[in-house]
């Protein structure tokens, strides 16, 4: 028999040939604020100020979302590797 290997190579080769990046970087707590801000409902919990109409609970939400997608990009700015 042959002896068994106790740690299995990834597929397309060992870690380091495929460039595996780490994703500890601080940039990633960045991320919490578009999770957490929209859980804190009593800064959004009324309808005034509205925006054409739209009551302040709700053109906040979509606030939220672009927050969001602001974070993600800065995100992956950051700790992205040059290619």
């Amino acid at each position: 028999m042959a002896p068994q290997n106790s740690t299995p190579t990834p597929p397309g080769g060992s870690t380091k040939e495929r460039g595996d990046r780490s994703d500890r970087s601080y940039w990633n707590w960045l991320l919490a604020v578009a999770v957490i801000v929209p859980l804190l409902t009593f800064v959004y919990n009324r309808t005034e100020p509205r925006l054409a109409g739209i009551p302040f609970f709700y053109w906040m939400q979509l606030a939220y979302i672009a927050l969001g997608v602001v974070a993600t990009v800065i995100v992956y700015q950051m700790t992205k590797k040059g290619s």
